[in-house]
C-alpha cells in the first residue's frame, strides 16, 4: 500500500503557537494590557499571580468588559475582565483537537502547555493561517492514494508546458501543466 510517503498527516500546536505568552498581573489596567497586545502584535495577554495563570484578557474583554460599558481602561483592572480559567492543550496535541475544543467552548484562543507550564498561545487566526497548506497536503495525499489520478482538480485539458502538446489530463507539477507522457519523463529524469 502506497502509505503517506513521508506527507505529514497532522500538525501539532506547538508548530503554530505563539510564544512565549504575553503576560500580566491581576492589579493591571486595562489600558496597559491594550498597549502590551498592540506592541507585541497579540490579541490576549495571560494574567499571573506569581508563577501562577489566574486568566487570560482578551481583545474581546476589553471591548465587551470595558469599552461597551464605558469604563475608564486606567480604572478596569484586569481581575475584573479577565476570563478565568484560561483554556490549555498541551503543545504535542493535533491541532484539529485545538480547534475542537475552541467551538466547544466557545472561545478564539487556548494557552499552551509544556510539562505543566503555559509556554505559549494559540489562537482560530493562527489555525487558520495553516489552513492553506492543510488543505495542499490533504490534496496530494488523496492524490498519491488514487495513485496520481483522477478528478477533483487533477486531468486539466490544455497544452503541455513540456512538449507543447494538447492533452485532456494534464498534471500540476512545480508550477506547470504536464501531461501523462511528459511527467513519465519527468519521474524517469529525476531517478
Amino acid at each position: 500500500m502506497q502509505a503517506d510517503r513521508g506527507l505529514p498527516v497532522k500538525l501539532l500546536v506547538r508548530e503554530v503557537m505563539n510564544s512565549p505568552p504575553i503576560t500580566g498581573k491581576a492589579d493591571e489596567d486595562a489600558a496597559s494590557l491594550a498597549k502590551k497586545m498592540v506592541e507585541f502584535k497579540v490579541g490576549s495577554v495571560v494574567i499571573m499571580d506569581g508563577k501562577e495563570v489566574i486568566g487570560v484578557v482578551t481583545d474581546g474583554d476589553l471591548v465587551n468588559k470595558v469599552v461597551a460599558k464605558g469604563l475608564p481602561p486606567e480604572g478596569a483592572r484586569a481581575r475584573d475582565v479577565m476570563s478565568s480559567p484560561l483554556h490549555t492543550i498541551e503543545a504535542e496535541k493535533d491541532l484539529t483537537e485545538a480547534a475542537r475544543m475552541m467551538r466547544k467552548f466557545g472561545i478564539k484562543r487556548l494557552g499552551v502547555t509544556y510539562k505543566g507550564e503555559v509556554v505559549g498561545m494559540v489562537s482560530m487566526t493562527d489555525i487558520l493561517s495553516v489552513t492553506p497548506e492543510l488543505l495542499d497536503i490533504l490534496s496530494e495525499k488523496a492524490r498519491i492514494l488514487r495513485g496520481g489520478r483522477g478528478k477533483g482538480g487533477f486531468g486539466v485539458s490544455g497544452y503541455c508546458d513540456t512538449c507543447n502538446q494538447w492533452s485532456d489530463s494534464l498534471m500540476e507539477i512545480d508550477g506547470k501543466f504536464v501531461c501523462e507522457e511528459c511527467t513519465g519523463e519527468t519521474s524517469k529524469g529525476e531517478s
